[in-house]
């Protein structure tokens, strides 16, 4: 899966408009980025990509690279 696929599926997962985000984008920035959306990530890590993930590591992410580095 490519870069920009993944990034399509946050910007799916928080309902934004395509090609919003960018690898370098705060998430601290997008009002979209919420508890709700973090739940909504852990399961999507879970669902598609079989990966288990703490609340913890998900409050130190700093960027939209930090939270598609956990898609492989």
């Amino acid at each position: 899966m490519s870069t920009r696929e993944k990034i399509a599926k946050l910007e799916d997962l928080m309902e934004l408009d395509e090609n919003t985000l960018q690898e370098d984008t705060i998430l601290n920035d997008i009002d979209e980025w919420d508890s709700i959306a973090a739940i909504s990530y852990i399961a999507l890590l879970d669902e598609e990509f079989n990966v288990s993930i703490s609340a913890d590591t998900i409050k130190g992410f700093k960027t939209v690279a930090d939270a598609i580095s956990y898609m492989n």
